[in-house]
C-alpha cells in the first residue's frame, strides 16, 4: 500500500512539474519577452481570445480586444518617449490538471525614462490558464498591488520560475 501511494505521489508530482515547465515555455517566457520588448503581438499571443483581464486598481474588466488595444497604445507610447520596462515573476502557488492551471505569485515591474531615471512596483497576480489546441493560454489574468502592501519582501519570499 505504501509503495502504491509513493508511486502515485511521484507520478502526480512529475506531471505537475511537466505542466509547469510547459506553461513556463508556452506562456511565461514569451509573456516576459513581449512585455519587456514592447512586442504587442508576442505578448498578446499567450492570451486566450476568451480572456478576462483585470488590473483590480482600475476597477475594470477587459476583453482580449480591449486589452490588446490598451497594450498596443502603451507599447507605442514607450517607443515614442524612449522609456523601457521589465517584469520579473515569482510564484507562491501553482496548481494544474491536464487542461487547466492556476498560477499565483508576485511580480516586480521596473521602468526607466529616456533620461535613465526609474523605479519599481510590485503586485500579486492570479492567473488561470487553459490548454487550447494543445497550447497553454492565459484565460483569466488579474493583479493588484493590494493597497501598496506588496513589496520586495513578498517578491523575494516567492519562488522563482524554474
Amino acid at each position: 500500500m505504501r509503495v502504491l501511494f509513493l508511486l502515485l505521489f511521484a507520478s502526480t508530482s512529475l506531471f505537475a512539474q511537466t505542466a509547469q515547465k510547459d506553461i513556463n515555455e508556452q506562456v511565461w517566457k514569451p509573456f516576459i519577452k513581449g512585455f519587456t520588448e514592447g512586442d504587442t503581438e508576442l505578448f498578446m499571443n499567450v492570451h486566450s481570445k476568451d480572456l478576462v483581464r483585470s488590473g483590480r486598481e482600475s476597477k475594470q474588466v477587459l476583453s482580449w480586444d480591449q486589452y490588446y488595444q490598451q497594450t498596443k497604445q502603451g507599447n507605442e507610447r514607450r517607443k515614442t518617449d524612449k522609456s523601457r520596462r521589465e517584469i520579473e515573476l515569482r510564484f507562491t502557488e501553482r496548481i494544474n490538471n491536464d487542461n487547466q492551471a492556476i498560477d499565483v505569485g508576485v511580480y516586480k515591474t521596473s521602468w526607466w525614462a529616456a533620461d535613465g531615471k526609474g523605479g519599481a512596483g510590485y503586485g500579486r497576480f492570479h492567473v488561470v490558464h487553459r490548454k487550447e489546441n494543445g497550447t497553454w493560454k492565459i484565460l483569466v489574468d488579474t493583479d493588484s498591488n493590494e493597497g501598496r502592501t506588496i513589496g520586495e519582501a513578498q517578491f523575494l519570499a516567492a519562488k522563482p520560475m524554474e
